[in-house]
C-alpha cells in the first residue's frame, strides 16, 4: 500500500459511476484502495471517558517506510470482522515510527476499536481525502480553534506548522470542551502553554473547580479574544453547533470565508468517492475534502 501522488483537479460534475474522479495533487494508496493494510496496535492512550488514541504501525516494513501524507488526510480504520469508519491521521508527517487515530466512541465500529489492546491487529486503507493548504498559507497568522474531539485534526496541522514557525507568522490555538475530564491530550497541553512559538487558550463551558483558564462557550471566548482577521486565517474543528455559531463569530471579527477553513468528515464509506454515500451535490467529502474553505461550502447545495 506505498502511497502515489494523482495530479490534476477534481471537476464538480457527477462521475460515472465506475469512474475515479481526478484529485488535486495529493497522496494516496497505491494498489487496490479496497484492500487495507493490517497494522499492528503498539498503543492505546485514554484521553477522556469516550476518547481513546491508537498508535499503529503497518506490518509490512516497507510499506510503513514509504508511508506519506500531507496534514488533514484521513485513513479508514478496521476491525476485522466488524467494520471501518474515517478518522485523521493525527500523528504529524514527520512522525515515522507509527500512525495515530484519536477515536471518540459513538457506534459499533468505534465501540469495537475501543476494545483493542496493545498487539491486536487492524486494517489501514489510507491516506485518502484532501489536505489543510498549509503551503499556501507562509507568511500569514493561523488561529486554530478546536472543540472536544476537534482537536484532532488541528493537532497535526499545528505541530506541521510549529516544525515550520519560521514561514509563519503568529500561530494560536483556542480549544475548548464542556470540562477538563473531556479534553483530549491533556498529557500535551501543559506543552503547548508554555510553548514560546504557540499563543495558546483553555475554555470549558462551565466552572469547574480548579480550573484556572477561560470559562465560557468557545465562539463566545472567541469573540472576547478578537483575534486580528488581517492576514490571517482561521482553522476550526469540532462538533456541527459549535462549527456553526463559531462560523457567526468569525464573520464578526472579520474573516472572509476564504480564509475560514474547517473539515467535514460524516458519511464516508469507501474512501474514493465511488459510492457516493458522502456526495453534496456534485462534490465528494471523501475526495474533495475533507478540508474545505467556507467559500467552498457556501457553494454547496445545503444539505449538511
Amino acid at each position: 500500500m506505498a502511497t502515489k501522488k494523482i495530479k490534476s483537479a477534481g471537476a464538480a460534475e457527477p462521475l460515472p459511476k465506475n469512474a475515479v474522479r481526478n484529485c488535486s495533487d495529493r497522496p494516496m494508496p497505491g494498489g487496490n484502495p479496497y484492500k487495507p493494510a493490517v497494522a499492528t496496535v503498539t498503543e492505546v492512550i485514554h484521553e477522556t471517558t469516550a476518547i481513546k488514541t491508537l498508535r499503529v504501525v503497518l506490518d509490512d516494513p516497507a510499506v510503513m517506510a514509504s508511508f506519506h501524507y500531507e496534514p488533514g488526510q484521513v485513513g479508514q480504520l478496521s476491525v476485522f470482522g466488524v467494520g471501518e469508519s474515517t478518522f485523521v491521521i493525527n500523528s504529524p508527517p514527520s512522525q515515522k515510527e507509527y500512525l495515530q487515530f484519536s477515536v471518540m466512541q459513538a457506534g459499533e465500529v468505534t465501540a469495537a476499536i475501543h476494545r483493542l489492546a496493545t498487539g491486536d491487529k487492524v486494517g489501514v486503507r489510507a491516506p485518502l481525502g484532501n489536505f489543510f493548504p498549509w503551503r499556501d498559507w507562509r507568511g500569514k497568522n493561523i488561529f486554530f480553534v478546536g472543540g472536544g474531539i476537534g482537536i484532532a485534526p488541528l493537532r497535526v496541522i499545528m505541530l506541521h506548522l510549529l516544525e515550520r514557525k519560521a514561514d509563519y507568522g503568529k500561530i494560536s490555538l483556542l480549544y475548548g470542551a464542556r470540562s477538563p475530564r473531556d479534553m483530549a491530550y491533556s498529557c500535551e497541553i501543559e506543552g503547548w502553554l508554555h510553548n514560546p512559538d504557540l499563543d495558546c487558550t483553555l475554555c470549558i463551558d462551565a466552572p469547574f473547580e480548579g480550573w484556572t483558564h477561560k470559562v465560557g462557550l468557545i465562539p463566545n471566548v472567541l469573540l472576547k479574544l478578537a483575534p486580528d482577521s488581517t492576514n490571517c486565517v482561521a482553522v476550526l474543528c469540532g462538533p456541527p453547533v459549535m462549527i456553526k455559531f463559531t462560523l457567526q463569530a468569525l464573520e464578526k471579527l472579520g474573516f472572509t470565508p476564504e480564509n475560514i477553513v474547517t473539515t467535514l468528515e460524516k458519511r464516508m464509506k469507501c474512501g474514493i468517492g465511488i459510492c457516493g454515500r458522502c456526495n453534496i451535490g456534485g462534490r465528494y467529502i471523501c475526495v474533495d475534502g475533507p478540508v474545505f474553505t467556507l467559500n467552498q461550502l457556501q457553494a454547496l447545495p445545503q444539505e449538511l
